[in-house]
């Protein structure tokens, strides 16, 4: 059953777009958005306290499953973004994030990021229970 973590604040993390972010129109690269999106996940589970190298080392990672993505606008060289992470839900397999990427008010990207662990054999397992304590 999943848990409603609607009350846990918003993490925000600025992004500032380089030459190298944009593609030849001058605009951010599609992919590129989900480098963005994930370093603001790694940023936020690591501001709460989840050591992702001591999680590694005990045969566990993060994976993520699924992403539900809309590009709803272009960001170009020199923005000034920033992405909004918050949890979604939280079940004993699963962490459903929801972030957005924007300019200002303007949203730029919007997206739905499922993520679960594995074990070193490449198995699902349950979230450890001192993670779903931190979300």
């Amino acid at each position: 059953m999943a848990t409603d973590t609607h009350d846990h604040p918003k993490h925000t993390y600025p992004v500032r777009v380089y030459y190298e972010d944009t593609d030849m129109g001058g605009v951010v690269y599609h992919a590129n958005y989900l480098k963005f999106i994930e370093r603001a996940r790694s940023d936020y589970v690591r501001q709460l306290g989840n050591d992702q190298n001591a999680m590694r080392d005990a045969g566990i990672v993060w994976v993520v499953r699924r992403i539900e993505a809309d590009y709803l606008t272009t960001a170009k060289f020199e923005d000034e973004l920033t992405v909004e992470t918050e949890v979604v839900s939280l079940s004993g397999v699963r962490l459903t994030m929801g972030q957005l990427i924007k300019r200002g008010e303007t949203e730029i990207f919007r997206a739905t990021v499922t993520a679960v662990c594995m074990n070193a054999l490449g198995k699902p397992v349950r979230l450890p229970a001192e993670i779903r304590a931190l979300l």
